[in-house]
């Protein structure tokens, strides 16, 4: 495998950036893979590098460079707090900026082959690789939400508001208890895709709880689920991406 630290440029700075590919095979087909609230980490650097052994160009950036090109997740309710603070800032138009970045670096990069991509996010990213979706439909073929927040609200950003300008496979994996993915949220996502003519698969992880997918969780990883999780991804981007 080939590990990289890299800077993308944007129009707000330089955004830190991880990418992970193998070795051999190139150019490989492309999956964007979106943090989760605590932040760009070796925990993920490793789920990056799971994904792109199996023949991806994996790309993570820090989403948070505007604020902090370092941050690490603490401990206690301060840390908390300043994660919540740095979680609000990811509005849809930033999201979408930095997104346009990592495709530009992508096009340009002779280890990634042209095309299409896919994209994975999880918890407070689930929204996001609906966006990337409905922006670039042309290009994000497959995306992928694990116990993603938000994605059927009030709000005008909402990402099911954007469904009639995706054309890829949707994916969302729902854990059984979930306080911040509610379940009244998932039934009113699942009724509204089944109004579009998307492709796409709801799937709930009995037993499960948000975050179940990360091996640094005590109490909350379900080895099991997380590898179900696992088939799923190498599935639909085998499907889409191929």
């Amino acid at each position: 495998m080939i590990d990289r630290e890299i800077e993308i440029a944007t129009p707000d700075g330089s955004m830190n950036t991880f990418v992970t590919h193998p070795d051999e095979g190139g150019p490989h087909p492309a999956v964007l893979f979106y943090m989760d609230a605590p932040g760009k980490r070796e925990e993920l650097h490793d789920m990056a590098r799971r994904l792109a052994s199996a023949g991806y160009y994996v790309i993570l950036p820090n989403l948070y460079y505007r604020r902090d090109r370092d941050f690490r997740m603490g401990t206690g309710d301060d840390a908390r707090r300043i994660m919540f603070e740095h979680m609000r800032t990811l509005t849809r138009p930033l999201v979408l900026t930095d997104t346009a970045a990592m495709l530009r670096f992508i096009d340009a990069d002779p280890a990634a082959r042209p095309g299409k991509v896919g994209a994975v996010g999880y918890c407070m990213s689930g929204p996001f690789v609906m966006w990337a979706a409905a922006e670039h439909p042309a290009r994000v073929a497959a995306a992928a939400s694990i116990h993603g927040v938000s994605l059927c609200t009030d709000s005008p950003d909402s990402p099911h508001r954007f469904t009639d300008r995706m054309t890829a496979e949707l994916y969302i994996g729902v854990a059984e208890t979930d306080v911040y993915a509610p379940t009244e949220m998932i039934h009113a996502l699942e009724a509204h895709l089944k109004t579009t003519p998307l492709r796409h698969r709801i799937e709930r992880y009995p037993g499960t709880h948000h975050g179940f997918v990360f091996p640094n969780r005590p109490g909350i990883y379900d080895k099991r689920a997380a590898e179900r999780h696992w088939e799923r991804l190498h599935a639909l981007f085998r499907r889409n991406l191929a």
